[in-house]
This record gives structure tokens, C-alpha cells and sequence, in this order.
């Protein structure tokens, strides 16, 4: 690094001079690249703005080529007694249910034994519905020691065991864990006694409903039962009856008395999403036309930032033209969104004549339902045509983003330019320092090389001094 005294042989202003030098190099080129970068930085936000909204429109339309969200059923009738879903294979109607009883899972009570008693020795096979296992009980096994064994056993996929204690000592307490007559709970006993039906030693334990009962029954296993339209009289393991009418699915939740109100159900055909679908898309449609207005605007009162711009007009020019054609649906019939009751008003908006949509619904769901998701899966609607034009734009390999990345390399290159254009200043501010010292240098020199001729001068015989 070199050090210089600006301007000590001159008297020169060296740094001013070399700061409005360079400054007079950098400052057009500086306005140049941040010309450039603002430009850059506004496309890439207009365009960034002009995709969020189209992936909005689009998102809005994805929802009607949903098959699922058609011909929907909506239930009423749900109370204290019953409650009920149904699905799109429900037809329209009214029934009155009665609830007669509801399922419940068996119990059953054994006798009472001492708490550090052996009970006896031998194998217990349980089952209950299609599961059934064998438990070991040693000769030394107390009740709670029989209580866990069955808990424990990896085969026991359906009854829990427990202990209740009462005075007269402990009782193994059996559940089945489902409900249903066909979960009835069954203890047959293998007794080292060789009486497997007796009331000694492990035999205690047996019970079946049909045949041997050492222990009690504390719960009856039952199945649900309920009577529709007062005649068709209906059982199930559970409480839930899915399917009894079809694609109605039925929950008992108490029994109905001879003073209770029988439970009347309906199902309606439910096609909301129709018309909550078009709602949104007009919406998200309508913000973008307005989106579209701001950036591509031409007027005396200044132009937008994608005036004039070819991507703005296309992507518009194309949605307009999309929405405006008609689906050809086959035999003869064809639909557009103008039939469905989109009209478009003054400027391009859109707004939904609802009473046209529902009579195009009520006229024939299932062509409408058609125009949208097409007759079947290899055969798109119209929200699958406009989910193609939309990505064209907005995936991302689509146009936009291939445009976003463009000015984003190209900001990248702004960001080059300007250390390039640094380290040129400062080669340039080295040079003309250099220049200047060198100059400042030999002024000094000569300004000294002056003085010694005119002190010189002075001294030499005859010169006389012109001092006054």
C-alpha cells in the first residue's frame, strides 16, 4: 500500500479531483444497474402476483372435478334414540325407526373363592364370537393368578378379565369385549379331577349358556334390534346397522318405551358443492381480472408494470376463451358455464344466476356433474381441460416460473456487475492517484530546482537585490 500527500508540491485538491473523476465514471453505470435491477425486481413481482392468483382460480376449480363432492346425501332425524349418515348410494326419503333394544356384551360372575387359595389345577379353553384359547392353571393358582393368565394370553383377542370382592370373597369377573349374541362367552373346563362339571376345583369356573353353569350370568349377550316403517323388524351384533336400507347407515343409542316418539328420519339429495364451487371460482376469478387490470393498464393516468406485456394478454386471452366454451357431453348434448348460470357482465366480471344453475340441477344433475369431471376416468370435464391450461402457467416447469427464474439469474448478473464495476473504480482511483502523486512530484522538484536557481542568482557578483 502506498501512502501519498495529496497536493504538497501543487497545492492541488488530489482527492476531489480524483473523486469527481471516478464518481464521474460510476454514477451512470451505477444508475444503469440499479435501473436494471428495479426493472428486474418488478417483473419478478408482478409475475410472482400474477401466478399466486391464477393458482388460485385454479385451486377453486380442482374442487368441482372432485367426483366424491357430487349428489352428496344430507340426514335429518338424528335424536336421543338414533343417528344416521348415508351416502351417494341413499336414495331420497322418509322412514320412522324404532329402536327395541340395543346390543350388550356378555358378562358372567364365578363364585366366590379365598384370595390365597389354589383354585385347582387343569386347562380352561375361552372363547367368545370366532376367537378361542387355552389357558394352563397350575395347582397352586389363585383366582387372580387365573385373572391374569387370560389377560395376558397373546391369543385372547376378546374377553377381559377382572376381580370383585365382596364379603364373601373373590369372584373372576368375565366381559366379552363386543356385543352380539354371537360374542356370548364360553369357559369349558379341563379339570385334572377328571369331572369337568362338578363344583370342585377349577370345574367351578366352566359355564355355557346351553349347558354347564358353575358361574352366573350378570349380562345377557343380546343382539340390537329395531323395526322400520313399524314391519320390518331388523338385528345386528352391534349397535350400528349399515346398509339395513341402502346407503343409510343406522346407530341405536337407547331404546325407544310404548310412550316414545318413534324417531323419523329423511335423506335428502345434498349438490352444494355445485354452487359453493362456482361461488369461489367466480370470486378467485374476479380478484384476478382485477389483478389483471392493475398490471397490464394503459391510461393517461400511467401504465401498470406488465402493460403491453404478451404473457399478461395470452394467459388472459386464454381464460376468457375457456370459459366461454361449450363441453360436448355426447347424444346430442352440451353445456358451458354461461348454460350453468355464470354470466359475465360489464368488463369482463362474473357473477352466478343461481336460479338458472338450479334449474340446469334440477333438469339433470348428472349432465352437470358430466360437464365437470367428464363420463368416467379416462374421459376428463371441463375442470380437468382448465387444470391443464392453468398448469401450463403455473407448475413449476410452466411459463411463469421458467420467466421467474430468467429475471432471478439476471439479478444474479446485476450483483456480478456491481463487484466488477467496484473493483474497476478502484483500479481507476489507484491510477489517478498515482498520476497525480507523480505530478505533485516533480512540481515539488521543480519548485525546489526554482528556489536554488534564484538563491543562486542572488549570490553572483554585480546581481544587486531588489529589496525594498
Amino acid at each position: 500500500m502506498s501512502i501519498s500527500f495529496n497536493g504538497l508540491g501543487s497545492g492541488l485538491a488530489v482527492s476531489d479531483i480524483v473523486d469527481a473523476l471516478v464518481n464521474s465514471e460510476q454514477a451512470p453505470a451505477e444508475a444503469r444497474l440499479n435501473t436494471t435491477e428495479s426493472n428486474l425486481t418488478t417483473d419478478i413481482s408482478a409475475v410472482g402476483a400474477l401466478k399466486s392468483a391464477l393458482e388460485q382460480v385454479q385451486t377453486a376449480m380442482e374442487a368441482l372435478g372432485d367426483a366424491d363432492n357430487y349428489q352428496q346425501r344430507s340426514t335429518s332425524g338424528n335424536d336421543d334414540f338414533v343417528s344416521i349418515s348415508a351416502d351417494e348410494d341413499a336414495q331420497p326419503g322418509g322412514y320412522s325407526v324404532e329402536v327395541n333394544n340395543l346390543a350388550t356384551e356378555h358378562k358372567i360372575l364365578s363364585e366366590a373363592f379365598d384370595a390365597n387359595t389354589a383354585v385347582g389345577e387343569g386347562i380352561m379353553t375361552l372363547s367368545s364370537g370366532d376367537n378361542s384359547f387355552d389357558v394352563e392353571v397350575s395347582d397352586t393358582a389363585t383366582l387372580s393368578e387365573i385373572r391374569d393368565a387370560i389377560n395376558d394370553s397373546n391369543d385372547n383377542d376378546s374377553i377381559n378379565a377382572t376381580i370383585i370382592t365382596d364379603d364373601t370373597g373373590q369372584h373372576l369377573v368375565l366381559s366379552a369385549k363386543n356385543s352380539g349374541l354371537e360374542s356370548e362367552i364360553k369357559v369349558e373346563v379341563t379339570d385334572i379331577d377328571g369331572d369337568n362339571t362338578d363344583t370342585n376345583g377349577l370345574s367351578l369356573l366352566a359355564f355355557d349358556s346351553a349347558g354347564v353353569q358353575n358361574a352366573s350370568e350378570i349380562i345377557a349377550a343380546t343382539d340390537a334390534s329395531i323395526t322400520i316403517d313399524g314391519s320390518l323388524t331388523v338385528s345386528s351384533s352391534s349397535n350400528t346397522f349399515t346398509d339395513v336400507i341402502d346407503g343409510i347407515t343406522i346407530t341405536a343409542k337407547k331404546a325407544h318405551d310404548t310412550d316414545d316418539d318413534l324417531s323419523d328420519i329423511s335423506i335428502t339429495e345434498n349438490n352444494n358443492n355445485i354452487q359453493s364451487g362456482l361461488n369461489n371460482f367466480i370470486s378467485s376469478y374476479n380478484e384476478l381480472l382485477e389483478l389483471s387490470n392493475t398490471l397490464g393498464a394503459s391510461s393517461e393516468d400511467g401504465a401498470g408494470v406488465m402493460a403491453g406485456d404478451s404473457l399478461l394478454r395470452g394467459v388472459m386471452s386464454k381464460l376468457r376463451e375457456q370459459i366461454t366454451d361449450s363441453v360436448d357431453l355426447g347424444n346430442g348434448n352440451s353445456l358451458s358455464l354461461s348454460q350453468l348460470g355464470v354470466e359475465t357482465e360489464r368488463y369482463g366480471v362474473l357473477t352466478l344466476n343461481t336460479e338458472t344453475l338450479n334449474d340446469k340441477i334440477d333438469e339433470d344433475v348428472d349432465l352437470v356433474q358430466q360437464f365437470f369431471i367428464g363420463s368416467d376416468e379416462d374421459e376428463g370435464g371441463f375442470a380437468q381441460s382448465f387444470d391443464e391450461l392453468m398448469s401450463f402457467y403455473t407448475d413449476t416447469d410452466g411459463i411463469i416460473q421458467n420467466r421467474i427464474d430468467s429475471k432471478t439469474n439476471q439479478l444474479e448478473d446485476v450483483d456480478d456487475q456491481r463487484l466488477s464495476l467496484a473493483s474497476k473504480m478502484e483500479s481507476l482511483s489507484d491510477r489517478l492517484y498515482a498520476q497525480y502523486n507523480a505530478m505533485d512530484l516533480l512540481v515539488a522538484n521543480l519548485n525546489s530546482t526554482s528556489s536554488y536557481v534564484q538563491a543562486q542568482l542572488e549570490n553572483m557578483p554585480g546581481v544587486v537585490s531588489n529589496n525594498s
